[in-house]
């Protein structure tokens, strides 16, 4: 008989955020540490002075490095959540039924468990249904302008530097630098999204969500 979510531990309901939560500062503070003590270096190399951990915090060279990051992520996931609605892959975890609807297809129907934009209807669940697709990309674009407001400013910095006067913004846009730095992340992301897509197709991994059966036949779609 399978248990109620209110017979576990926190922590066993919530493992698997609090995990990734977890990493996520942890790492994070460990890019704010290296990040701060490499650009104090490269700016003792130009003779410049060195910066406070807080004034890092607020440098061009952390905010561009850690929303080039956010960016990447966010458009992947945003993108994955958007094709995968009429895209297919023969034989992949990851896709739904080439011919089969499922239950995502479905219309949303009330009920007393339902969430409550879909009790109340109207245009609150038509933004209701669309609503993850929209979240990322609004997280997307969002950590796009700070990567672009970061970069700018670590740009700026290092054209004083060198002697050589500051750009606008909008001068920044047709910059190679700003590109590279947004596409060496995307194509990485692309990437690793063919990866889980096609690897799932032959691949197995025993009790992972993201995983066939390990006796299901290649060409079974889905789950």
């Amino acid at each position: 008989m399978t248990k109620s979510p209110k017979n576990h531990r926190f922590f066993y309901r919530n493992s698997l955020s609090i995990v990734f939560l977890s990493l996520f500062f942890i790492t994070l503070i460990a890019q704010t540490i290296t990040g701060w003590k490499e650009h104090n270096q490269e700016l003792q190399d130009d003779n410049a002075k060195a910066l406070e951990l807080s004034a890092y915090l607020q440098s061009g060279h952390f905010i561009s490095a850690t929303f080039e990051n956010f960016e990447s992520e966010f458009l992947q996931m945003g993108l994955y959540v958007l094709l995968t609605i009429k895209l297919r892959q023969l034989g992949s975890a990851e896709s739904k039924s080439l011919d089969e609807e499922e239950d995502v297809d479905r219309d949303p129907t009330p009920s007393p468990d339902a969430p409550w934009p879909v009790r109340k209807g109207g245009w609150i669940l038509s933004i209701y249904r669309n609503s993850l697709g929209l979240v990322f990309l609004i997280l997307f674009f969002t950590s796009w302008g700070l990567h672009l407001y970061g970069s700018w400013k670590d740009y700026n910095v290092l054209q004083i530097l060198s002697h050589k006067p500051a750009v606008t913004v909008q001068s920044y846009l047709v910059e190679p630098r700003f590109w590279f730095e947004t596409f060496q992340n995307w194509q990485s992301e692309f990437l690793s999204v063919f990866a889980i897509v096609f690897l799932t197709i032959y691949l197995r991994q025993h009790g992972s969500p993201e995983s066939k059966p390990v006796d299901a036949p290649h060409m079974e779609t889905g789950k």
